[in-house]
C-alpha cells in the first residue's frame, strides 16, 4: 500500500539517481587525479601540470557539490511530499472508519500512525534517495578503483569488508524489535496523556493528581529505558566503523611502504588506495545509519498499512437505494447487536415503529442499550441480525451520507468544535441562513444567552466549548440538530444540563418544529417524557414494555420503579 504513494514522484526519483550516480562518479575520479598530480607532477616538478590537474580536480569537485545539492534538495521535496499525501490518505481513511474501526485500534495509537510514524517514513524516504543509493554505488566503485589501483592491497581490504557488514546485520537484527517496541510504547504515552488533557477536570476533582503522575512517568520510563536500549545498541556502530577505519589505513601504509620499496607501487596510488579505503567504509558507516532509521521506519510501515488496509465494515452499497414518500416511517424488526468481543447483545430481538409526526421516548437503567439502539440508525454500527427499515428501505441500501443528512442527532456527550457559534451551528447545515441559524437557537433556548455576548453569534468558541457552561454546550449541540430540516431527530438524553424552567420552553418550541419528523428521545428523567406519543421501557438490551406514561403504570413493574425512584406520589397522580 505504502508503495503506491511513490509512484507519481518515479520521474523525480530517478533524476535524483541520475544525480546520485554522477556525484559518485566525481567523487570516485578524484583519488585518481590527486594520484596523478603526485606521481607525475609534485615527483617531476611538473608545475603546468600540477595546475592543470587541479583545474580539472577543481570543475569534477564543483560539478558533485551542484549535484549534491539538487539531488538534496529534490529528494527533500520528495520526501515531504509523500508524508503529506500519507498523512493525508490516513485521515481520509480514518474519517470514514466506523465506531468498531475506532474501537479495534485506538484513538491514541491513529494519532501516534498519524504524526510519529509518518514522520519516521519520511525521514527514512530522505535518507533512501540520499545515502541508500549513493552508499552502495560508492562502495561497490570504490572496491573496484581499488582492485585497479593494486591488487595485493585489495586482498587486505575484501578480507575485512565482510566483518563489517556482519556486525552491522547483527545489530540491525536486535534492533528490529526494540524499534516495533518504541512505536507501541509511544501509544501508550499518547493515551495516558490525551486522557489526562480530556478528563483534567476530574483527575483535580478526585485529587488522583499524583497518581496520574506516577503513571505518565511509568511508562515515560519504559519508553526512555527501551530507546536506550536501542540507543547502546546502535552506539556500537560508530566506534567500531572509525576503529575499522583507521586500522584498516594503518595496515594498509604498513604493506604499500614493502611495495613502494620494492618498486612495486608509487605514493601517489597508496595515498589514492588509502582514499579509496576510506570512501568504502564511509559507504558503510553511512549505511550504518541507514541500518538505524529503517527498522524502525519499517515497523511504521506496517502501522500504517493496518490502518489503509483495514476494511470499513460499514460500507455504502454499490447500487443505492433512493427514499421516496413525504411521510417518514422507521421500523425495528427483530433488530440484535453486540459490540465486538462482547459476550451479551446490547441490543436483544427490538422490533418497534414510529412515524412522522410521533414522538417517542426510551428509558432503561444504565447499561440497557438505549444509545446503542439508537447508534445503529445512524449506522455508527450494523445490526447483527434483523433490520431497520427507513419508508419501508433497509437503510444498509442508502449511503451513509443520505441517511445521515435526514438525522438530526445530539449525543449524549456535547462536542463542540474550535471556532465562532456560527461555525457550529453551521455543520447541521453549511448553506444556513441568518434566519435559519437564528431560529434555531430561538427554538434551542440559545439566543438569550448568545445575544448577551459582545459578539453575538460570530462570538469565539475554544477546543471542545470549555469557554462555555454544560448547559450553554447542550443548547447550541440541539441548535446544530435543528438548523436543517430532517426527517427524523435524536436526542440521546441531550436535556441533562438544562434547568426545569429552560427544559419545559425547550420543548413546547420543539413540538411545533418537529411535528412533521419522528422524534425519539433517550430520557433519564421520567418528568420531562410524561406526554410523549410512547415510551420504550429497555432492560438488558430488550425492550420490556411499550406504552404512554398511563399505561405503562399499570403494565410494567420496571416502569413504575423507575418513577417512583424520581417523582413522588402527588406529582404522579
Amino acid at each position: 500500500m505504502i508503495r503506491s504513494f511513490f509512484k507519481p514522484f518515479t520521474a523525480l526519483i530517478l533524476f535524483i539517481v541520475i544525480l546520485t550516480f554522477v556525484q559518485v562518479i566525481a567523487d570516485l575520479s578524484l583519488p585518481n587525479y590527486m594520484a596523478y598530480i603526485v606521481n607525475e607532477g609534485i615527483a617531476k616538478h611538473n608545475i603546468p601540470f600540477i595546475l592543470r590537474m587541479g583545474g580539472i580536480m577543481l570543475i569534477i569537485a564543483l560539478g558533485g557539490i551542484i549535484c549534491a545539492i539538487s539531488a538534496g534538495f529534490l529528494a527533500s521535496r520528495t520526501a515531504l511530499s509523500i508524508g503529506k499525501n500519507i498523512r493525508n490518505a490516513l485521515f481520509a481513511r480514518t474519517i470514514y472508519f466506523s465506531h468498531a474501526e475506532f474501537d479495534s485500534i485506538g484513538t491514541s495509537s491513529l494519532i501516534t500512525r498519524t504524526t510519529n510514524d509518518v514522520m519516521q517514513i519520511q525521514n527514512a524516504t530522505f535518507m533512501m534517495l540520499r545515502m541508500l543509493l549513493r552508499s552502495p554505488l560508492m562502495c561497490i566503485g570504490a572496491v573496484f578503483m581499488a582492485v585497479q589501483k593494486d591488487k595485493g592491497l585489495s586482498i587486505i581490504l575484501l578480507s575485512i569488508l565482510p566483518i563489517v557488514i556482519v556486525f552491522i546485520l547483527l545489530v540491525s537484527r536486535k534492533a528490529m524489535p526494540l524499534f516495533r517496541s518504541i512505536q507501541t510504547k509511544i501509544d501508550k504515552i499518547n493515551l495516558i496523556l490525551r486522557e489526562n488533557l480530556v478528563g483534567i477536570r476530574i483527575v483535580r476533582a478526585f485529587s488522583r493528581v499524583g497518581y496520574e503522575k506516577r503513571r505518565f512517568s511509568e511508562a515515560n520510563s519504559d519508553l526512555a529505558m527501551t530507546a536506550t536500549r536501542v540507543g547502546r545498541l546502535m552506539a556500537l556502530l560508530d566506534p567500531i566503523m572509525i576503529i575499522a577505519m583507521n586500522g584498516l589505513s594503518i595496515v594498509i601504509i604498513w604493506f604499500a611502504s614493502f611495495r613502494i620499496d620494492a618498486g612495486k607501487l608509487e605514493i601517489g596510488d597508496m595515498l589514492a588506495f588509502i582514499q579509496y579505503a576510506t570512501q568504502i567504509l564511509m559507504s558503510l558507516t553511512m549505511m550504518t545509519m541507514m541500518f538505524i532509521m529503517l527498522p524502525r521506519a519499517f515497523v511504521s510501515i506496517e502501522r500504517i498499512n493496518q490502518v489503509l488496509l483495514m476494511k470499513p465494515k460499514i460500507i455504502d452499497p454499490e447500487k443505492p437505494a433512493h427514499i421516496s414518500g413525504k411521510k417518514t416511517q422507521l421500523t425495528f424488526r427483530q433488530v440484535t447487536f453486540r459490540f465486538d468481543r462482547a459476550e451479551n447483545p446490547a441490543v436483544n430481538q427490538a422490533s418497534f415503529s414510529v412515524q412522522s409526526g410521533e414522538t417517542i421516548a426510551i428509558v432503561g437503567g444504565t447499561g440497557s442499550g438505549k444509545s446503542a439502539l439508537v447508534n445503529l440508525i445512524l449506522r455508527s454500527y450494523d445490526v447483527e441480525s434483523g433490520e431497520i427499515l427507513f419508508n419501508g428501505i433497509d437503510i444498509r441500501f442508502l449511503t451513509q451520507e443520505d441517511l445521515r443528512s435526514r438525522i438530526g442527532y445530539v449525543p449524549q456527550s456535547t462536542i463542540l468544535f474550535s471556532g465562532t457559534i456560527e461555525s457550529n451551528i453551521r455543520m447541521g447545515k453549511p448553506d444556513a441562513t441568518e434566519e435559519e441559524i437564528r431560529n434555531a437557537c430561538r427554538i434551542a433556548q440559545a439566543s438569550s444567552f448568545i445575544e448577551q455576548m459582545p459578539e453575538g453569534y460570530q462570538s469565539p468558541v475554544s477546543q471542545g466549548g470549555t469557554n462555555l457552561s454544560g448547559g450553554q454546550k447542550q443548547r447550541l449541540s440541539i441548535a446544530r440538530a435543528l438548523v436543517g430540516k430532517k426527517d427524523i431527530y435524536i436526542f440521546d438524553d441531550s436535556f441533562s444540563a438544562l434547568d426545569f424552567k429552560t427544559d419545559s420552553q425547550l420543548r413546547v418550541a420543539l413540538k411545533s418544529e418537529t411535528k412533521n419528523a419522528v422524534v425519539i428521545i433517550v430520557a433519564q428523567r421520567v418528568s420531562s417524557i410524561l406526554n410523549v406519543d410512547r415510551i420504550l421501557v429497555m432492560d438488558n438490551g430488550r425492550i420490556v414494555a411499550i406504552g404512554t406514561h398511563t399505561e405503562l403504570l399499570k403494565s410494567s413493574s420496571l416502569y413504575r420503579e423507575i418513577v417512583f425512584s424520581q417523582l413522588s406520589e402527588a406529582e404522579i397522580s
